[in-house]
């Protein structure tokens, strides 16, 4: 079992950065691929990133592309989100998640992930 504590969300103009952490508890972290998603008011949770269990490889999805970077500490047990450039169209809630099942690519599906955290709220003011 593993548990996730988001924290870093707040409020920021538009063009400002912000940097999320999750922090995982459990030995198991380490040999987790992990998520980041969002979900916007009235909108479905949509996928933003992914970071392999020993943060060679990420993937993100287009609409953050080039502005954030997913990195992960192991010894902290610690996966992160920079966000650069935000947009208000980047405000939502963002949730990190761990996908305990070894894949050959990082999923961008939320049902391949199995824990999740509660979820820290990010605004970006026009």
């Amino acid at each position: 079992q593993v548990q996730l504590v988001e924290s870093g969300g707040g409020l920021v103009q538009a063009g400002g950065s912000l940097r999320l952490s999750c922090a995982a508890s459990g030995r198991t972290f380490s040999t987790y691929a992990m998520g980041w998603f969002r979900q916007a008011p009235g909108k479905e949770r949509e996928f933003v990133g992914a970071i392999s269990w020993s943060g060679d490889t990420t993937y993100y999805a287009d609409s953050v592309k080039g502005r954030f970077t997913i990195s992960r500490d192991n010894a902290k047990n610690t996966v992160y989100l920079q966000m650069n450039n935000l947009k208000p169209e980047d405000t939502a809630v963002y949730y990190c998640a761990a996908d305990k099942t070894w894949r050959r690519l990082l999923s961008a599906h939320e049902r391949e992930y199995d824990y999740w955290g509660q979820g820290t709220q990010v605004t970006v003011s026009s």
